[in-house]
């Protein structure tokens, strides 16, 4: 077996994981902690004898746009860090996920250090992110997802693919372990700091950290899509009969950077919107695959483009596993069922076919912790600025089912303070990306992807600096760290 982790752990730990050592150790007493620091070896978890993995400095729980962020800023800084992510590629819903591009922040300024590189990788590969007219960051998902392996190599982070958090252990209010299911089977991972970056807020929930879920008013998550590429696409036909024939000014941004896009019951109005309708009048498709259409050209994948659709109706539970998993197969029929009536009818999809399907749901929504500071809808129309901001945004309140559009004047933005990124229940726990603490509706305008980005960033920088002062992440107060070190210093 190869051993590639910094980290140290022996050839005879690997084997351990592995199952393949004869060697019992006989644990003593209840506590499972307790015995994992007198043998060093195993941990007693729910009857099973499991081995530590390893011990680091830093865990981090999912290799989305925040957990990578986080976990190349912590090594960075000197933190031996471990990624654990559940699939076997990083950049979460910007890669496995299809959402592409990344939408811009609206905010002057925003791109931090991170960002800023990010950008710079892509540029360096041949993927110039502008269009120079939309500001969005038109990425190309194998080849960002190359870029992350390759910031996390340099910065020497350990990742752990295949690999998915199932429990945690704490006491005295600090998080110990991590158990997660490998493809060998269970394991312990031990940390000072922990990272929660599974966007569901799963490791604070099994911390016994609060939460909540779903509208305040309604109960309801956000709806769920089930994004996808389409190959074969005669992408000059296309434009010259949506942005010349038709009229269609939506994306005012010349190939190869271009979007088609209809939403109905919205304010905007878009020209596409009765080719869709049409679709219902025949009964091709359904109302609720009508509801939605949206598609991106892909730099790099000439006549390709990534779909932002269908969009599941909202019966359907981003919280609810039964739920979940019946949105999969619906979604896939709605998915099945627009492309075949955008090959049949629109003009430059002929010979397209579907080349894609996104490996994960992409769930804008789910839980959300209950922090130091809760952001509110009231944060984001008064622009509030905080001393321990880690970023800002004004992206506007998008919130699909339940209120979308409210943009805030140009050039003004909100920040997102640290403190929504620890809670008082766990220690040495920190929050990122789309589950900090936030209500519904202000978490609508802060989930797009740059602003996770910048979230993890900070995230790294804090808990590196926390265990050099031996600080609990929860006490660390972001305005102490050195300016020259923050990746982000307010201007409130």
């Amino acid at each position: 077996m190869e051993r590639s982790f910094s980290i140290p752990i022996s050839r005879r730990d690997l084997f351990k994981l592995a199952g393949v050592t004869a060697v019992g150790i006989a644990l003593s007493g209840n506590n499972p902690v307790e015995a994992a620091e007198k043998t060093g070896e195993f941990i007693k978890y729910a009857d099973k004898k499991i081995p530590i993995l390893c011990n680091v400095d830093v865990c981090i729980c999912g290799g989305g746009p925040s957990g990578t962020a986080a976990a190349v800023n912590a090594a960075k800084n000197g933190a031996k860090t471990l990624l654990i992510e559940r699939g076997i590629a990083l950049g979460g819903l910007g890669v496995l996920g299809c959402v592409y591009p990344f939408m811009d922040t609206h905010a002057p300024d925003s791109d931090t250090p991170y960002l800023v590189e990010l950008k710079n990788r892509l540029r360096a590969k041949g993927i110039e992110p502008f269009d120079g007219v939309t500001q969005q960051t038109w990425h190309n998902p194998e080849i960002l997802a190359e870029i992350l392996d390759e910031m996390c190599e340099e910065a020497g982070v350990n990742i752990l693919y295949q690999t998915v958090l199932v429990d945690s252990l704490t006491s005295g209010g600090k998080i110990s372990t991590a158990i997660v299911q490998t493809i060998a089977g269970l394991a312990a991972v031990k940390a000072k700091i922990f990272i929660d970056a599974t966007g569901d807020a799963y490791l604070s929930r099994v911390s016994g950290v609060d939460y909540e879920r779903g509208y305040e008013k309604t109960g309801n998550n956000q709806p769920l899509s089930f994004r996808f590429e389409m190959g074969g696409i005669d992408t000059q036909k296309l434009y010259n009969y949506v942005a010349i024939e038709l009229q269609e000014d939506w994306c005012k941004s010349k190939l190869p950077y271009f979007e088609i896009a209809e939403a109905m019951h919205r304010k905007q109005r878009y020209k596409l919107e009765a080719f869709m309708a049409r679709g219902v009048e025949t009964g091709e498709i359904t109302q609720d695959e009508a509801e939605y259409m949206q598609a991106y050209t892909i730099i790099g994948k000439n006549g390709v483009m990534s779909m932002n659709c269908p969009e599941i109706p909202v019966k359907f539970s981003a919280t609810d596993p039964v739920s979940y998993s019946k949105a999969v197969s619906f979604g896939r029929k709605m998915m099945r069922n627009i492309a075949r009536y955008l090959i049949n009818h629109l003009p430059g999809f002929e010979n397209a076919f579907i080349s894609r399907e996104a490996v994960m749901l992409g769930a804008r929504e789910s839980w959300r912790i209950k922090g130091k500071y809760y952001l509110v809808e009231d944060d984001y129309h008064n622009q509030s600025k905080f001393p321990d901001a880690v970023c800002r945004t004004a992206w506007f309140i998008d919130a699909h089912g339940e209120k979308v559009s409210e943009k805030l004047p140009a050039g003004c933005f909100y920040e997102i303070p640290y403190r929504s990124l620890i809670t008082d229940k766990i220690s040495n726990l920190i929050v990122v990306g789309r589950c900090i603490s936030a209500s519904f509706i202000l978490q609508a305008s802060m989930r797009i992807q740059p602003t996770c980005y910048s979230i993890g960033e900070a995230a790294g920088i804090a808990a590196a600096y926390a265990l050099q002062n031996k600080i609990d992440a929860n006490k660390l107060d972001w305005t102490l760290i050195p300016a020259y070190k923050r990746s982000y210093v307010s201007q409130g």
